[in-house]
């Protein structure tokens, strides 16, 4: 069993009443792109690389620490960066990167809001309190709750 497994077995001990598991399925992928989306505006020095190239870096890093701990789950979350790049980059052409920093600012603030509730109501406090890599794991436990659903193996 890889390490990542491991510590996916430990986050769902911390995540087991039932609403509390829907505010995380909601809010986690929201942070998640929230983040993304605040990285994808940080401005790219120079002209070698476009907008979001710095989002670009972390995504790759992220899936490949995925992949390291399952290949499904890398894979998995390698096609949901690459929908939330889409997204980043559909909304900075929309509404402008300063659009796009004070959405995801807010969508960042608003879900961890939830998070918070959603640990009050399971009367447990949130994994990363333990651990900073549990903020890393949430991600992965998402996907790895869709796979059980549709019966893919991770």
């Amino acid at each position: 069993m890889s390490r990542l497994h491991t510590l996916l077995e430990h986050y769902g001990r911390d995540h087991e009443n039932a609403t509390n598991q829907t505010i995380h399925l909601v809010c986690v992928p929201l942070i998640l792109w929230s983040i993304i989306a605040m990285v994808w505006t940080i401005p790219v020095p120079g002209t070698w690389f476009q907008p979001g190239a710095f989002a670009g870096f972390l995504m790759a890093i992220l899936a490949a620490w995925y992949f390291r701990g399952s290949r499904t789950l890398g894979l998995g979350a390698a096609v949901t960066f690459v929908g939330a790049g889409a997204l980043c980059w559909f909304l900075a052409n929309a509404i402008g990167m300063r659009g796009l920093l004070i959405t995801a600012i807010v969508v960042f603030v608003a879900a961890w809001i939830g998070q918070f509730i959603g640990h009050r109501i399971e009367g447990k406090r949130p994994s990363f309190f333990t651990d900073l890599v549990y903020l890393l794991v949430g991600p992965a436990w998402t996907l790895s709750k869709l796979y059980r659903r549709v019966g893919i193996p991770y």
